[in-house]
């Protein structure tokens, strides 16, 4: 069973329009409504796929109750708060451009943080492969939060995949402990500090991660693919093109795929992929089922020379 922790859930719109023209009346084609969060969406896309997966998150108000019925058949730990359960909002082009309105989510009191820690670390002692921490932080929640989840889980030798950004990866990142850090391009260099052009850029910023006793870091490129590292190896990976519907939750499929796989870290980082490209091409947050991956239509290039520049690859 692999165990999501989502500490900012959402119920999230998709309103699919031809192209997005400000000031225009604009006809809505195909919505959707879903069960959002980062961790959220792992955990649909590994039951979509038959894994058993618990998820554990925060809810309240009207929107609480609306996703917690939105999560109907999807094992889940949900943990009562006073706020009210957040709402976001995608518009998702014909071209695949996609532009997110997301609100900051309720704010939580220490005693709902100390409730969704104690419903983690219940879970835990079930044993579970993988704690997977993700998504923003809401208000009133500590920036060491994800900190405090990876220490929790390695005291019950459950490894932790991280995907957070900004002062919060970076305080996790800095703490140690996470088994797999799953940020994207943008978020790895700002972490880093620095803009990532070229491969050896990616590698020598998963590496300082590393460095601060973290294992490895999957980096997710768009449509450039994904590359991952650890203290051992690089490994590069790109699937066939996908004819883009909705972008967003993509880097969660990667992520669940990757979590899903069992062998050595290149077959991992190829399953990522393939589960990333098939939600691509879904409309809103839909998550691939069984099929739609392309595994084998996935090229895998052990280190990759350090020159490649990302937007040519």
């Amino acid at each position: 069973m692999i165990l999501t922790c989502t500490p900012n859930p959402s119920v999230d719109h998709t309103l699919e329009v031809p192209e997005l023209l400000l000031g225009d009346i604009l006809r809505i084609r195909s919505p959707t409504t879903e069960a959002g969060g980062k961790g959220v969406n792992v955990s649909r896309a590994l039951r979509a796929m038959g894994r058993a997966t618990t998820a554990v998150l925060p809810v309240g108000g009207a929107t609480g109750a609306e996703l917690t019925s939105l999560l109907s058949g999807l094992q889940h730990v949900a943990v009562p708060i006073a706020g009210t359960t957040r709402k976001n909002f995608t518009l998702a082009e014909g071209d695949g451009t996609t532009t997110k309105l997301n609100s900051s989510g309720p704010e939580l009191a220490p005693g709902e943080v100390d409730g969704l820690l104690a419903a983690v670390e219940a879970e835990l002692a079930r044993g579970p492969e993988w704690l997977v921490a993700s998504g923003s932080l809401p208000v009133g929640a500590p920036v060491d939060l994800y900190a405090r989840l990876a220490k929790l889980a390695g005291s019950y030798g459950v490894p932790v995949a991280l995907d957070t950004s900004g002062e919060p990866l970076a305080t996790a990142v800095a703490a140690g402990g996470s088994t797999l850090l799953k940020p994207n391009r943008e978020e790895l260099g700002a972490l880093a500090g620095r803009a990532l052009e070229s491969v050896g850029d990616v590698v020598r910023a998963a590496r300082e991660a590393v460095a601060r006793g973290n294992h490895a870091v999957l980096v997710t490129l768009g449509p450039h693919g994904a590359l991952l590292a650890d203290a051992d190896g690089i490994w590069w990976g790109q699937g066939p093109p996908v004819v883009p519907r909705s972008t967003v939750g993509a880097g969660d499929c990667a992520l669940a795929g990757y979590l899903s796989a069992d062998g050595p870290p290149d077959h991992r980082l190829r399953r990522a992929v393939a589960w990333g490209a098939a939600a691509v091409a879904l409309p809103g947050t839909t998550v691939p089922g069984p099929g739609e991956p392309r595994p084998d239509a996935v090229r895998v290039v052990p280190d990759p020379p350090a020159s490649w520049l990302l937007d040519e690859l």
